[in-house]
């Protein structure tokens, strides 16, 4: 099944970054993504736990079906509530991945292949490091292609290529795709940022074996001279870059933090944090990798839209984590319209506790009274308190009691609600 494309739609305007130390304070590594998606779709935060799976036995993608691994990792991910995959999220081994949609010189394929989202999950539910998660990813794009709708949308197909940022404790993995066709450059030092454009240039690590002379078969390279993928790649009208939000985190004076990259996050004058007519930022995360390999992974979540107006809620894998259904969309098994074909006859209500919670919350904060103000400040007096007792494990010598952390997420979620009440 093929979704009938209207016109070359612009790619959404996500962002996501990477900062390593010593750029980044005390070791650590700090990933951030804000995702730009239609202003009403919501984002589910969902933990999945690490499974074994029968031999022969399918995983059930968002529009096809594909062999499955005998084993998988467990993930917390936040996704677009009527999809499989995931727009950002991490992996009990401390891989985080998030994508972006791009636009290129070769329009995407409409016909019904993995999204750019299904490979964010599949490589972090089969990667143990970044550069396993890359390998996972490009060679299910060889074997099965992209290509489907990225909207919940019945009127019109809105495809588009992707990049991914892959990211563990050591390293980061920019992975740029046309097609079946890659590049991917690694990286281990410094700010990095990815956003609806290509942005590798002559510096590649790893590519498709191919990728050159498919360039030179479209007439897009002449095979003279170097190689630079987003001249070769970028649409010819297309020759902007990141703008204003690729810097804002390069910016930065003092070292990178958590906070900071928080702060990047809700940034709307740079527009990184986007709330435009047809686009919001509808969830956003922050993840923190220390490259001591005794310290947990920490990755934050704000399982709803407009992070300028919401609140990073800590996360920590370990055995037994309290799964959050207030964070959860409602199920609604092969009856959802996602699953049927014609897709998206209608739109159910997808709204979980948290969103529906946080809506009150976002009205006041709009009309931005005295009320407004109040709210705000002890909505990031909550947050900070998480922010302080992460920096507590962080720093404390001892070992991680998993009994105390696995039922922090759901704490901070129920802690939220409660408050919007």
């Amino acid at each position: 099944w093929t979704c009938e494309s209207t016109r070359m739609a612009a790619a959404p305007p996500s962002y996501c970054f990477v900062a390593f130390p010593p750029r980044a304070k005390d070791g650590l590594v700090v990933f951030g993504k804000n995702s730009a998606r239609p202003r009403d779709e919501v984002q589910e935060v969902v933990y999945f736990s690490a499974a074994d799976h029968e031999q022969e036995s399918k995983v059930e993608c968002t529009y096809i079906s594909i062999d499955q691994v005998p084993r998988t990792h467990a993930i917390m991910i936040s996704r677009p509530a009527w999809l499989w995959g995931a727009e950002m999220g991490a992996n009990e081994h401390g891989v985080c991945i998030a994508n972006e949609a791009v636009n290129t010189r070769e329009p995407a394929a409409e016909i019904e292949a993995l999204l750019g989202m299904d490979l964010v999950r599949l490589g972090l539910e089969r990667g143990e490091t970044a550069k396993e998660a890359l390998d996972v990813i490009v060679s299910l794009l060889e074997e099965h292609g992209q290509g489907g709708n990225y909207y919940e949308d019945a009127n019109s197909c809105h495809s588009f290529q992707s990049a991914y940022l892959i990211v563990d404790r050591d390293e980061a993995w920019v992975l740029e795709t046309v097609g079946k066709y890659w590049a991917a450059e690694k990286v281990t030092e410094g700010v990095r940022c990815i956003c609806n454009r290509l942005s590798l240039t002559t510096k590649m690590d790893a590519e498709h074996p191919e990728l050159r002379s498919y360039a030179q078969s479209q007439g897009w390279w002449t095979g003279e001279g170097e190689f630079n993928f987003s001249e070769v790649f970028s649409p010819v009208e297309d020759h902007l870059d990141c703008g204003a939000g690729k810097d804002s985190l390069e910016k930065q004076e003092e070292s990178i933090t958590v906070q900071t990259m928080m702060n990047t996050l809700r940034d709307k004058a740079s527009g990184v944090c986007i709330d435009s007519e047809s686009f919001l930022t509808t969830a956003s995360g922050v993840s923190v990798l220390p490259q001591n390999r005794s310290a947990p992974c920490i990755h934050y979540f704000t399982g709803t839209p407009d992070p300028s107006r919401s609140i990073f809620k800590p996360f920590i894998f370990v055995d037994d984590v309290k799964l959050v259904p207030k964070t959860q969309s409602p199920c609604f098994g092969d009856d959802d319209p996602a699953k049927k074909e014609p897709r998206f006859q209608e739109k159910p209500d997808r709204r979980h506790e948290l969103y529906k919670a946080h809506e009150w919350a976002r009205a006041i904060l709009e009309s931005d009274q005295e009320q407004g103000r109040k709210l705000r400040s002890t909505m990031l007096e909550l947050e900070k308190q998480g922010l302080e007792a992460m920096e507590e494990i962080l720093t404390s010598s001892g070992p991680l009691d998993p009994a105390e952390v696995g039922d922090l997420f759901y704490d901070c979620v129920d802690t939220e609600i409660k408050f919007f009440k």
